[in-house]
């Protein structure tokens, strides 16, 4: 009985002691819970701080981020949770399995006391108190939750405007203008590798030197140029000069302009003299057309104008545009047989280019050169004040070049277009297949006044481009066709 007092009383001390293990445990559970809460709290605070220095594209991550840690916490929660009700439920055991092993050291009775006994140790065998992990199966620390977006935010902080891009350079010496094209080509001053794309800006002017800023025309705008060069092609220059500016982007803005340019894009530009065509020709500016009824419609037009009293001038003394009154307007129109349209510019110096089409149907048609005292009835290539090359599909087809009534053949199929070159200081009328630039034939002679473009048309149409450069490849042909003229001289022998 002794020993089994002594054994009674060993499991007393270490079920109170155990009851004290479990108790500090539960104190524990409850101040991990506690710091569970409180950090689960303040790392949210944390989370919430974080997020509120960063961009609203951020909530969602913060939204993800705050359910795991709630999901933590509730993990957590939940196991301390369990933990602490299972030692619960093993500390109310426990203590009424001491109080029953108290009040058998009372029992008087040998054999109930042995039964007691008995049943006492049964119970501490079968106690949970005994069978409790008295570690928590997880603890309070919610670092691997923590965040920490200092790099986040000084990145952030490091973010600026971009620079605004420096003005680029325009280079004089690698823009090219030439066959109508205009090169411009620009370089950075400094490099700068945000840059995007370039704008280039371009308007034409008559005026030399810098861009006015009242000047009569807009800009024009070439977007998205990747490169530091540029080429304007197939550009008609009915203008002396043109502008061009740069500016460079970046992602975000454009920067400043670069100093504007000036290019000369001189060019002959003319129109067709109405005031003087045949009545058979309707002429607009660019474009005359065979009109077998114009005759008769246009007389009694002009009839009916000149009837109208002297405040209204007859249609042969009216200038058109602001050509100046010298070069139009002041001849007799052409009549009877002479088909013919002048130009209303003359050309009193320098090198020119202009192009003809004819219509394919065109039965006749001449093209060329003539001074102004071209008579009335007079044809050009007739007379030894016109020049021209003409072009006959009635009846048998011929190809001609005519001057002073003297004509020579030419062996070469008709282009479908015809550059004519007008070369009057060095006293040179040169034609070219204006496609493929192969030289139809050359006058020379010395040109004693000013000439006018002329042209002939009989039951057909002529289009005609003006304001064009002088081609390169014409330009090139010239310095060798003083070599190659040995053929014309049946014709250049009576040029006056």
């Amino acid at each position: 009985m002794d020993s089994q007092k002594e054994a009674l009383q060993r499991i007393i001390t270490t079920l109170a002691s155990k009851n004290d293990e479990i108790q500090n445990f539960i104190d524990t559970l409850n101040h991990t819970l506690k710091g569970v809460q409180a950090n689960s709290s303040s790392i949210l605070l944390e989370l919430d701080e974080e997020f509120d220095g960063l961009y609203s594209i951020l909530d969602e991550m913060k939204e993800s981020m705050t359910n795991s840690i709630k999901q933590e916490q509730a993990r957590k929660s939940q196991e301390l949770q369990s933990q602490l009700s299972q030692c619960n439920n093993a500390l109310e055991n426990s203590e009424e399995l001491l109080e029953f092993a108290s009040r058998s050291l009372d029992i008087k009775e040998p054999e109930e006391f042995s039964k007691a006994a008995r049943q006492i140790k049964d119970r501490v065998t079968m106690a949970s108190a005994f069978r409790l992990s008295l570690k928590p199966k997880v603890s309070d620390n919610m670092t691997h939750l923590m965040v920490d977006f200092s790099q986040e935010r000084q990145m952030l902080q490091t973010l600026k405007f971009l620079p605004v891009p420096k003005a680029p350079e325009i280079d004089p010496v690698e823009c090219l203008v030439a066959d109508n094209c205009v090169t411009v080509a620009w370089r950075m001053p400094e490099e700068d590798n945000k840059i995007d794309h370039f704008i280039l800006e371009y308007r034409k002017t008559n005026f030399d030197g810098l861009p006015r800023v009242k000047d009569e025309r807009c800009w024009e705008l070439i977007d998205y140029i990747k490169g530091t060069e540029y080429t304007l092609s197939g550009l008609k220059f009915d203008s002396k000069y043109m502008n061009f500016r740069v500016r460079a982007c970046n992602k975000a803005v454009a920067g400043e302009y670069s100093d504007p340019i000036t290019l000369e894009t001189k060019a002959l530009n003319f129109n067709l003299d109405s005031s003087s065509s045949h009545l058979n020709l309707k002429v607009e500016d660019n474009c005359v057309e065979w009109d077998p009824t114009g005759g008769k419609s246009q007389e009694n037009k002009v009839k009916g104008k000149e009837n109208k009293g002297s405040g209204t001038p007859s249609p042969k003394r009216t200038s058109v545009g602001s050509r100046p009154s010298s070069i139009r307007g002041s001849r007799d129109r052409f009549t009877g047989e002479s088909y013919t349209v002048l130009g209303d510019t003359a050309i009193e110096s320098g090198q020119h280019y202009w192009e003809v089409r004819a219509q394919k149907d065109c039965k006749s048609y001449s093209v060329g050169l003539a001074y102004k005292t071209l008579g009335k009835f007079d044809q050009l290539g007739k007379t030894n004040t016109s020049w021209c090359i003409h072009v006959n599909n009635w009846l048998q087809s011929t190809f001609a070049a005519k001057h002073n009534n003297k004509a020579k053949a030419l062996d070469v199929v008709v282009p479908e277009r015809i550059g004519v070159f007008c070369d009057f200081d060095g006293g040179q009328l040169s034609f070219y297949n204006a496609s493929s630039k192969q030289l139809l034939y050359s006058f020379k002679t010395k040109f004693t006044q000013p000439v006018l473009p002329g042209f002939m048309v009989w039951c057909g149409r002529l289009s005609l481009s003006t304001g064009l450069q002088v081609p390169s490849a014409v330009k090139t042909l010239q310095k060798h066709e003083n070599g190659m003229s040995g053929s014309t001289s049946s014709l250049n022998n009576v040029m006056q």
